[in-house]
């Protein structure tokens, strides 16, 4: 039936994409262990297909490239909002970064990104009939699967061209009161500025995030007891008749399958490789372009440009300024190759509006490579203000 089908496939998948198929026992490579972080923030990066690594040098840093927090002259906020399938995933990032001396930065960001009202309907089915019970609508529960991350970030100034920084990054992960897990890592990186051109590098999970996941059996508690009658189930009794106590041995009688185990799992460090260049064109307006590949050796192979256990997932931004005010962006934000798609891009477009001390970016794109009739494109809207306030400034040396 619809209501049964609905909350066992979404609560199935959200426990199985965390935990693993079946019980989870030591440790495992997990290839989406952090993935709600990979859509990127800041609506211009985004809008420029995240082709950033080389090009950040402002809050959004804290994201791309710690390493380019040095290029703030003031303190920053940033803040983007994300609707995902159609609205049904929600992304929020909010930022902040400051110098504090004429070589040091240092930022926070916070991530959040949610699934909410997903239903439960385990004490709504009657396991005799195979249908839900008379009265279930009162009988659903609703709970959130949400993903938190928070970066501290340190940008430290080598020299004139080059600034070095580094991210300690904390990630909280829970499907209501199924489960939930802990990890923590961090990130090295640089960039080089010479000129127009920029070159970034940044080591993510360089110390390799270990995802610790705990469940509560308890939230998997099965009703055994009919409302009509107040007597068992069939379902729900053992051999020899009489209710099974355990809940573990009940929910894997009634719905055969058993309840997820905890675990542990390991996200392993990927290479973010940037450059970009930022020319003057004519009287006051700019062109920039940005290209970027991340190298992971995750052991992904469907359709991802691969050498072996190695794959490469390239990207490429472009944008123009005019006047310093308005800026247009294309860019490509996804390479999938592979039967039977053949070669297939994923475009993002976007624009924004500088206006002194604040910025307004907006970009759109279809997310993961799905047409958007399946899935609706991804709409980013972010905002930027830069607290160019007397004393706020930058430390001279």
């Amino acid at each position: 039936m619809p209501v049964r089908r609905l909350g066992r496939s979404v609560l199935g998948l959200l426990l199985l994409a965390a935990l693993g198929a079946g019980p989870a026992h030591g440790q495992r490579l997990a290839k989406y262990g952090a993935e709600f972080l990979a859509g990127g923030v800041d609506a211009r990066a985004l809008g420029m297909g995240g082709a950033y690594v080389g090009l950040a040098d402002e809050v959004s840093a804290g994201y791309w490239n710690p390493a380019g927090l040095h290029g703030l002259s003031y303190p920053e906020i940033g803040y983007m909002h994300v609707e995902r399938f159609a609205g049904a995933v929600s992304f929020d990032y909010g930022g902040v970064a400051m110098p504090v001396t004429d070589r040091s930065t240092v930022g926070v960001s916070v991530f959040r990104s949610g699934v909410n009202d997903i239903v439960n309907t385990l004490a709504a089915w009657n396991p005799d009939r195979g249908q839900p019970l008379p009265d279930y609508e009162s009988r659903i529960t609703r709970f959130s699967a949400a993903d938190w991350a928070l970066f501290v970030s340190y940008s430290r100034a080598v020299s004139d061209r080059l600034s070095v920084g580094v991210n300690f990054k904390g990630i909280h992960r829970s499907i209501g009161d199924f489960a939930n897990a802990w990890g923590y890592s961090m990130d090295v990186a640089a960039r080089y500025r010479a000129g127009p051109y920029r070159v970034g590098a940044v080591v993510r999970d360089v110390t390799t995030m270990l995802q610790s996941w705990s469940v509560n059996p308890s939230a998997f508690e099965v009703n055994c007891i009919n409302p009509i009658d107040e007597q068992p189930f069939d379902a729900c009794l053992g051999e020899d008749g009489t209710l099974i106590e355990n809940n573990a041995t009940r929910y894997q009688a009634v719905f055969d399958q058993r309840i997820p185990q905890g675990g542990t799992a390991l996200v392993l460090p990927v290479a973010r490789l940037g450059s970009g260049a930022v020319w003057p064109v004519g009287d006051g307006h700019t062109l920039t372009v940005g290209l970027d590949v991340d190298v992971a050796v995750d052991g992904r192979r469907a359709f991802v440009p691969n050498i072996g256990d190695v794959s490469f997932r390239p990207r490429l931004g472009l944008a123009f300024r005019y006047a310093g005010v308005v800026e247009l962006r294309g860019g490509v934000q996804r390479l999938q190759v592979g039967d039977p798609i053949g070669v297939d891009l994923t475009p993002s477009v976007g624009a924004g509006l500088d206006l002194e001390q604040v910025s307004v970016d907006f970009s759109f794109g279809d997310f993961a490579g799905i047409v958007a009739d399946d899935l609706g494109y991804s709409y980013r809207i972010s905002a930027q203000l830069r607290l160019e306030q007397p004393g706020l400034e930058r430390p001279a040396e």
